[in-house]
Formats: C-alpha cells, sequence, structure tokens
C-alpha cells in the first residue's frame, strides 16, 4: 500500500495549481472568460469541473477539464481522462446548470499541461 506524506502531497497540490493558472492564462489570452474555478458538487461521489469559463464569441458555457503529468507513461495527461471521469464532470456541470435560469449552450474543453499546453476544444460531450 502506497502512502502519501505531506510533502509529496503539497507538491502534487502545488503542481496542480500551477497547472490550473497556466490552462486559465492561455484560455484568457484566447478570448474566454472565467465564470468559476474549482466548482464542486456538495455530498461524496460528486464532481468537481476545474475551470467554468464563457466563450464571449457565442455564449457558450465551457467546462474545462486541466490535467497535468510529468511525464507521457500511461497515456500521459490526455490518457488519465477516462470515462468515470468524464462522467463525474458531466454530473457537476449538469447541478451547476440546474441553477441557472436559462441554461445556455455549453461543451467539455481538456487542457493538457504537459511539455507545452494543448487546448482540446469539445473533447468529449455529455451523452
Amino acid at each position: 500500500m502506497k502512502t502519501t506524506t505531506t510533502a509529496s502531497a503539497v507538491t502534487t497540490k502545488g503542481r496542480g495549481d500551477a497547472a490550473e493558472d497556466a490552462a486559465l492564462a492561455h484560455l484568457e489570452r484566447a478570448g474566454l472568460r472565467l465564470v468559476a474555478r474549482n466548482y464542486r458538487t456538495p455530498g461524496r461521489g460528486g464532481g468537481e469541473i476545474d475551470l467554468i469559463m464563457r466563450d464571449p464569441r457565442d455564449r457558450t458555457l465551457v467546462f474545462v477539464e486541466v490535467r497535468q503529468r510529468s511525464s507521457g507513461g500511461h497515456g500521459g495527461a490526455a490518457g488519465s481522462i477516462t470515462a468515470a471521469k468524464q462522467r463525474r464532470i458531466v454530473f457537476a456541470a449538469r447541478h451547476y446548470l440546474a441553477r441557472l435560469r436559462e441554461p445556455p449552450p455549453c461543451r467539455f474543453d481538456v487542457v493538457l499541461v504537459e511539455e507545452r499546453i494543448t487546448w482540446l476544444r469539445a473533447a468529449f460531450d455529455a451523452d
């Protein structure tokens, strides 16, 4: 059984926060606007969305998953977005949209932060 020390947990969180910061800056440079960060559904077993952005060109609400991996093993950052992870993101997005009077069009993007930033628009859908 592998245990996580506090130092490695802090380092992992710090890397994750830095990846989210880099992804946010990349998306803002592309014209998207931040709506929410680290949106979580209440309770256990829910989902979390790293970034919720608005694309002002067509008013699309963009749910963004940020993935960072320091090595390309096991499919790299893209390979870490499993079907189960997608379901949790979709669950959280539906929870978020249920709060809105008139939900706008939306899509699910992924930003991979590896040696460079790769933005995958409409990387998966809610089906």
